[in-house]
């Protein structure tokens, strides 16, 4: 069962009011490399096989955070960078509300492609796409860390979660979030999501008794026995 944490990266200037998407050079302010040294914290127990990142800075960064200490480098993955805005890139939100765009974004966010940029639908194959080589390569006992961007972490819960894309809108990404997500044989099981909190990732003695066994019996009714 591998297990893939999502996280993502810590604020930036610009986060909030402007789309940032691909800008080159938006690194982390103050408040989000404290953000990325409390994640690492918060992981600091967890045995990571592998550390991967979006390319730009803000992510590298905070993946960084994460890596220190480990003896384990950061390995870039393209599959996993900021949606390809466009047009829209480096424009204040409040402004772009205002794009008849905007409402598709929102309500049938499978439908839009951005002006001169990439579709939703085709970022999310990329980055599903991106997460089910990394679950090959590093195995079905690997536990490993993704930071990348709040579109691009809430299409990819989505798809664990089996909701259309048209969904994901339903899905909070803060940044230096984590989301948990475990990929079976039978299904993937989502753990946790937007979490700030201390991670525990359940034992195997607990997914047997949870429900998450590959057997196809998962103890759905009733939502399963939990963990203490």
């Amino acid at each position: 069962m591998t297990t893939l944490l999502l996280a993502r990266h810590g604020l930036t200037d610009l986060t909030g009011p402007v789309l940032a998407g691909r800008t080159p050079g938006v690194h982390l302010s103050e408040a989000g490399r404290a953000q990325a040294a409390a994640l690492a914290g918060r992981v600091a127990d967890v045995g990571l096989d592998a550390i991967v990142s979006s390319p730009l800075e803000r992510c590298r960064e905070t993946a960084q955070a994460v890596a220190g200490g480990r003896g384990l480098d950061v390995r870039i993955d393209d599959r996993f960078i900021e949606c390809g805005y466009g047009e829209w890139t480096g424009r204040p939100l409040t402004e772009l509300a205002e794009e008849p765009l905007w409402q598709v974004v929102q309500a049938h966010p499978s439908a839009a492609t951005f002006p001169q940029g990439e579709s939703l639908a085709g970022m999310q194959q990329r980055a599903v796409a991106g997460i089910r080589e990394w679950n090959r390569i590093l195995g079905e006992k690997a536990v490993y860390l993704i930071c990348s961007h709040g579109d691009v972490i809430k299409a990819i819960v989505a798809d664990a979660l089996g909701l259309h894309l048209d969904q994901f809108q339903r899905i909070t990404a803060d940044p230096a979030a984590l989301a948990v997500i475990r990929y079976t044989p039978l299904r993937p099981f989502v753990h946790k999501l937007n979490d700030m909190g201390e991670l525990r990732l359940p034992k195997d003695s607990e997914e047997k008794d949870g429900g998450e066994n590959i057997t196809g019996s998962d103890a759905a009714v009733g939502g399963g026995p939990g963990t203490t």
